[in-house]
This record gives structure tokens, C-alpha cells and sequence, in this order.
């Protein structure tokens, strides 16, 4: 995966609530540098409109249509937390132990979801993510995905 760096991989991470996990999702995207800082409340605005769990242990958080002139650059952030956070309601828990922040230019986020949610289809996959020891290992596993 070109648009993931070692730099946006964290692992061992623990959030008490979704909205901490996607802002620290977020973050990393700012850190470097792929999206300004109004994205993150572009994310959890996304949240709260629809959720962006997918299944099989996994969320997508990425921003709203208003947030694309806040993108610089296409990229990935993946936060491993091995403890889990729910993204669900109250009446249904959504365990999700792996979150990749996305921000694509134009339409390329689009491409990227599909081929993540593709990778993570099979929960094999997602529990070699949450049980990754390093950065390098993530970036491994993902080399698939463009």
C-alpha cells in the first residue's frame, strides 16, 4: 500500500469510545499531513449521520462531502486496538478492534474503502491485523491493497 506509512500505523491503542478512536484516527491523517485539522470533525459528523462500521471487527471513518477541500493528499491511518471499542448503539454492541482513518482526493477514497473492505471481508485477515506486533507487520499484510 503506497499511501500507508509506518508513521500512521498505532498499535496498542484504547479508546472508551468510538469518537476517541476516530479522532485519534484523524490525528494521525493531521500529523501527516494527508488532511487539515477541520477534517476530524468532518469524520465524527460523518458518525454520527451514518456509521462507519463494517463488519468483521473493522471501522472506515473518513470525512463528509463538505470535507474534501480540506484533503491534501490521499492516505490511510490505521489504529489497532486489541481491546476493542463499540461503534454500535446501546441496544446493539459493535465491537470493532481495527480502525482505518481514509482521506482520498477527488474520488479515490471510494477505491480505497473497496479495496480495504475487500482485504477485510475475510476475518482471518482483520484478526492478523489486531494481533500484529509491529508497524512493518501491518504494512505487510496490507501490500496487497494499492
Amino acid at each position: 500500500m503506497d499511501i500507508l506509512e509506518l508513521t500512521s500505523i498505532k498499535l496498542n491503542q484504547s479508546f472508551n469510545t468510538k469518537e476517541e478512536a476516530i479522532r485519534a484516527a484523524g490525528e494521525i491523517l493531521v500529523e501527516n499531513e494527508y488532511v487539515k485539522a477541520g477534517y476530524i470533525e468532518e469524520m465524527l459528523k460523518r458518525e454520527e449521520n451514518v456509521t462507519t462500521y463494517m463488519g468483521n471487527f473493522i471501522a472506515i471513518p473518513h470525512g463528509t462531502e463538505n470535507s474534501k477541500d480540506l484533503i491534501n493528499q490521499s492516505g490511510i491511518s490505521i489504529v489497532q486496538i486489541p481491546g476493542g471499542v463499540d461503534f454500535g448503539t446501546p441496544e446493539e454492541e459493535k465491537l470493532v478492534t481495527v480502525v482505518f482513518g481514509i482521506a482520498g482526493v477527488g474520488n479515490e477514497h471510494l477505491d480505497i474503502l473497496s479495496q480495504i473492505a475487500v482485504y477485510c471481508s475475510e476475518v482471518e485477515n482483520v484478526v492478523k491485523l489486531a494481533d500484529a506486533s509491529s508497524e512493518q507487520e501491518i504494512k505487510e499484510l496490507l501490500e496487497g491493497i494499492e
